[in-house]
């Protein structure tokens, strides 16, 4: 697994990798994987994760699901709120089980580098994956040659690149719609009158999506796209449920829960 010729440079920053590097055999012919001490501490800090559009059914089931930007209309899953943690990961850097996992985060340490507005791709390793070491049992080259470890990596990231494109794809054709909007989510503390905001987000608008002239939503029928929009503003109901693991990771009450960020 050479680096090829005129293969996808690596500029600017890659979500989680603080030192990706194009996988070939001159730089990593003697390391391999090893169970890290926290298989999901890379990700311990962080409040969203990206997700493809094929993943939005089983991630609406646990997370609330919300987009980038109205700009670029890309799925994120929402893992924690008030604060930069991940509420799905324990202290010990396991993810909770029985809950999804992206498959952002189950390919990594392997990535994928891919050239704008092209099809070329290569596969990207992070340098500071703390289980990438020497002599490993499971090493990603042997005798020169991608073992099946780095195999698979690469075979994985190819279909998650396939899913990406599909993704950028929902992305344009759902701009046009107009039904992503700036949102806010609240919530009322028992024995309250008044709401609190705890997150600013951009969301499926559901009185937009309603008001959709026939043949728009005809459209969204046939490009299987409007039941993933439903997924989406089902999931927001999720939103109660981060609050309240919250609360029960951080002893907080029902009073403070929202307004109480961590120091």
């Amino acid at each position: 697994m050479n680096e090829p010729q005129g293969a996808p440079e690596l500029t600017g920053n890659m979500f989680l990798f603080n030192k990706p590097e194009l996988l070939a055999k001159e730089q990593h012919g003697q390391l391999g994987l090893s169970k890290p001490s926290k298989r999901y501490g890379f990700c311990s800090a962080v409040r969203a994760i990206p997700i493809t559009v094929t993943e939005i059914p089983a991630a609406s089931k646990d997370y609330p699901i919300i987009f980038t930007s109205k700009e670029q209309l890309l799925p994120l899953a929402v893992v924690g709120v008030v604060d930069e943690v991940n509420l799905f990961v324990d202290e010990n850097g396991e993810w909770e089980q029985n809950r999804y996992v992206p498959g952002y985060l189950r390919r990594y340490p392997f990535g994928v580098a891919a050239e704008t507005g092209g099809e070329r791709m290569a596969v990207v390793i992070d340098r500071d994956y703390e289980g990438l070491t020497e002599n490993s049992e499971f090493p990603l080259f042997e005798n020169g040659e991608p073992t099946k470890v780095s195999n698979d990596a690469v075979e994985f990231c190819k279909a998650f690149e396939r899913e990406r494109q599909m993704t950028d794809d929902f992305a344009k054709r759902l701009a046009a719609f107009d039904i992503v909007h700036a949102q806010s989510a609240q919530f009322t503390p028992e024995g309250e009158n008044e709401a609190k905001s705890f997150a600013d987000y951009f969301g499926i608008d559901e009185n937009k999506l309603k008001a959709l002239a026939d043949e728009q939503v005809v459209e969204l029928h046939k490009s299987q796209f409007l039941p993933l929009l439903y997924a989406m503003l089902m999931s927001m109901a999720n939103w109660r449920q981060l609050l309240a693991r919250r609360a029960a990771r951080y002893g907080f009450t029902e009073a403070n829960m929202v307004s109480s960020p961590l120091n």
